[in-house]
């Protein structure tokens, strides 16, 4: 306090103490804490640095680059980044070579966002300090590579996985930010709830079987299946994974990194697997016959299997085991659930805005809630004039009008009328209308109720469930 004094007295202001929480102090700091200005002062710093470099010699070796690396001026500018992104909740950072500036973007909620224009002439130093920290090659910018480092970020272990790419104007590095606070969720965080959590839960409670996530590159495939380990009973099971690569650490799961390069791929290492006398076992995706095969086996053997799969719906799962040229004999004993999904945005409770729907989108919510499954329907009180929300943009979602993001599901649970459809027309468009009989409800329909309930856009759910007539919902 008497320091405080001090200041004060020489910049001859007023002042008043208050006590306050941490994370009350936490917000205040980023609210005031500006990363332009942090970097240009690094970067100022740095300039008499490449004044001097260049006046002694023309060119710049790897070594100099690496040396440069290493000082503070570039440590600083890359924690800066790497920091504002975690505090931004950013899923991945782009570190962009352009033909006059360094450019630096977040993805924020799916989106990539201009965050910081660096001089060109410290790319190579920046690129350099993040081979460093990911223990990377730092001579080697003709071919990609891929590595990963930890730093602790407000008393927060945060991964980072670096993928380095050689472009015609420089090296260009994508690094994903796993942040183990907020990248595992419950299921009801994840979007999980009514019927088809209830799905979720009787699918899971067999002590056998097939589970596969399907949809999209970044759908959040991996995350729902991180949350199904978690629901599992780790300490009286052996749970294996084969994964590529490694997103977050599980207490009590054995992870296994794939590495193809050295001939360790998903079938090879779910062979090795089966050897570990497992009980659980994820295999981050089937990409190919053999490791489907061995998926099946394992499944039929008394081992939950959880894994992923690239359909666009639920009920695609089983043509493409088919395509797999697994029997359909073998699926429908195997196969417990498939679960389809797709990410959106959620609006942002301070600031959304209660809107009466056009005509048209009235009409497509009435109708697909009146398709649903009729134990749903009867718990919905839904008016002829149903009304949503639309995003506005306040400071606490920095003028976004989003914040966060929730998944939009689909789940197809096996029932004997299921798997023998399976075995007698296992066309996608026969295995849907019998999924919907008994009580699935569709991507869209999820989305709808999700609409109704203020959690997300009607233009979210068009998006993802790829209807795009209608582009407008409000009046």
């Amino acid at each position: 306090q008497e320091a405080l004094k001090f200041i004060f007295r020489r910049q001859r202001v007023n002042y008043k103490v208050f006590l306050i929480s941490l994370s009350t102090f936490k917000n205040i700091l980023k609210k005031y804490r500006n990363q332009k200005k942090e970097v240009g002062i690094a970067l100022e710093e740095l300039e008499t640095e490449l004044q001097e470099e260049t006046v002694k010699k023309k060119g710049s070796t790897n070594a100099d680059f690496e040396r440069m690396a290493e000082e503070a001026p570039i440590t600083k500018i890359v924690a800066v980044i790497l920091r504002n992104a975690v505090e931004g909740l950013a899923s991945d950072v782009h570190i962009e070579p352009t033909k006059s500036k360094l450019r630096v973007r977040f993805r924020l909620m799916g989106v990539l966002h201009p965050s910081l224009f660096l001089p060109m002439k410290i790319h190579p130093a920046v690129i350099a300090r993040i081979k460093i920290l990911s223990n990377l090659k730092i001579d080697e910018t003709r071919v990609p590579q891929d590595g990963r480092f930890s730093i602790s970020v407000e008393g927060k272990s945060i991964d980072f996985r670096v993928s380095t790419f050689p472009t015609t104007l420089g090296e260009k590095v994508a690094i994903r930010v796993l942040d183990p606070t907020i990248g595992l969720g419950t299921f009801e965080e994840l979007g999980f709830e009514g019927r088809n959590l209830e799905m979720l839960k009787q699918g899971m409670a067999k002590p056998y079987g097939l589970v596969l996530s399907t949809g999209p590159t970044g759908s959040g495939k991996s995350t729902t299946l991180y949350a199904i380990l978690q629901l599992l009973d780790v300490e009286g099971r052996n749970v294996v994974t084969l994964e590529d690569p490694v997103e977050y650490f599980v207490e009590g799961v054995n992870q296994s990194q794939v590495r193809p390069e050295i001939g360790y791929d998903f079938a090879i290492g779910l062979r090795h697997i089966l050897r570990q006398d497992p009980n659980v076992i994820m295999v981050g995706e089937i990409r190919d016959e053999e490791t489907a095969s061995l998926a099946i086996n394992a499944a039929l053997t008394g081992h939950i299997v959880l894994s992923t799969l690239h359909t666009n719906n639920a009920a695609g799962v089983i043509p493409r085991l088919i395509d797999m040229n697994i029997k359909p004999y073998l699926i429908s004993p195997a196969l417990q659930l498939a679960i389809a999904q797709r990410l959106v945005m959620k609006l942002c409770e301070s600031c959304k805005k209660e809107v009466e729907p056009k005509p048209e989108i009235r009409d497509m919510i009435l109708r697909e809630i009146e398709s649903l499954p009729p134990n749903v329907k009867k718990t919905l009180k839904v008016s002829k004039s149903p009304t949503i929300f639309t995003a506005q943009g306040c400071e606490k979602c920095n003028k976004i009008g989003f914040k966060g993001r929730i998944v939009l599901f689909e789940i197809l649970l096996m029932t004997d009328a299921l798997a023998d459809v399976i075995l007698k027309e296992p066309s996608e468009t026969r295995i849907l209308e019998e999924a919907k009989a008994q009580g699935m409800i569709t991507m869209k329909q999820d989305g709808i109720l999700k609409v109704l309930k203020g959690v997300t856009t009607i233009e979210e759910v068009l998006r993802v469930s790829e209807e795009k007539q209608i582009t407008k919902s409000g009046k």
